[in-house]
């Protein structure tokens, strides 16, 4: 090469077509690409593209982060491009990484869909790894048992679960299957509604007896209140009455929490009037130690309890299996009782 001879590289969209390409041959061609250093590569650029962190991503892929960065490395050298932009401070993807990105998605998808079919058309009972999001508090005190019950039931099927309050990508994060409580905002889920799930007020009796029980909305301005902070209008309550009218309160009280279950252990211990939601209190109201509080008023909201899979995922049969175990016992919600249980079954 002589001095001040001018190069001309490839244009990055062009290598990286090219090389996709070829990458794709690989993983069609043979199965024993996903044990080689090209599906490695990937996986850990895909892991690192949507943590925009090494450490994230090491955890997530459970590999050390400088495992991912080596892997990296050689992934940008055989593509002849730069995919990420590090600095000490801050990961980035560079233009080539984001139309990268992409393309890598599809080609992990199409893995995870071969899973998919392998278990689906495997012969005799459901098997294979079940990844799982379950909400932390429902999770411990209701999903736990069932799932303990699905494992001895079905001994092919393993399981990783994550209790957790956060809505994870269940697309992103190559999770089979969610149950999440309230509102579904994500197009790309596949939900399965398994019954509906009621906000109420309720205090102990100890607590009603010594100041007494609302008789309308705007008594509760004047009440010890217990606030959950995880609401939107944490401390303005909207209530309705049979007709549709709907009273907006202001309240306040001695304990603000982010946890409902220390506002419930509060509650029973008379220190004031707590909204709750039936599946965390139903126990309670049975036995007890909770009263409903204006049971002619009803807390303004709207929600459900759904399963919820990335789309096409529901034809897993370890997957279909455990959604139908769930929603089997979910079905005739086991916190109910008298008029609540009419209220909580699946419509």
């Amino acid at each position: 090469m002589c001095e001040g001879e001018l190069i001309v590289l490839p244009r990055p969209k062009k290598i990286i077509r090219r090389n996709i390409q070829t990458l794709m041959q690989k993983l069609q061609n043979s199965v024993a690409a996903i044990e080689t250093p090209v599906f490695a590569e990937l996986s850990s650029f895909v892991a690192i593209a949507e943590a925009l962190s090494f450490s994230r991503a090491g955890e997530r892929l459970r590999r050390d982060a400088t495992v991912l960065s080596r892997r990296l490395r050689a992934l940008e050298a055989r593509l002849g491009v730069r995919l990420i932009e590090r600095t000490t401070r801050s990961v980035a993807l560079t233009e080539a990484g984001r139309a990268y990105l992409e393309r890598a998605r599809e080609i992990l998808r199409s893995i995870d869909e071969a899973d998919r079919e392998a278990t689906m058309h495997a012969a005799g009972e459901p098997r294979g790894h079940l990844r799982l999001a379950l909400p932390d508090s429902f999770g411990r005190i209701w999903l736990t048992p069932m799932l303990t019950e699905f494992l001895a039931a079905h001994p092919r099927i393993t399981v990783e679960a994550e209790f957790s309050n956060r809505f994870v990508d269940l697309v992103g994060e190559r999770f089979d299957l969610a149950v999440r409580l309230g509102e579904l905002n994500d197009s790309r889920l596949v939900a399965r509604r398994v019954c509906s799930r009621r906000r109420l007020l309720c205090a102990a009796p100890d607590y009603l007896t010594r100041h007494g029980a609302p008789k309308r909305p705007e008594d509760l301005a004047r009440h010890a209140c217990l606030v959950f902070t995880g609401l939107s209008n944490r401390d303005r309550w909207d209530m309705a009455d049979s007709k549709g009218s709907v009273r907006r309160v202001a309240v306040s009280g001695q304990l603000v929490s982010d946890d409902a279950e220390v506002l419930v252990d509060a509650a029973v211990a008379g220190l004031g009037i707590m909204l709750a939601t039936d599946w965390l209190v139903g126990p309670r109201l049975q036995a007890g130690s909770l009263v409903h509080v204006l049971p002619r008023w009803e807390v303004v909201d709207e929600g459900a309890i759904y399963i919820v899979t990335p789309s096409g995922a529901g034809s897993a049969s370890k997957t279909r299996a455990f959604s139908d175990w769930i929603a089997a016992r979910l079905g005739d919600p086991p916190w109910a009782s008298g008029p609540t249980r009419t209220r909580n079954r699946k419509r």
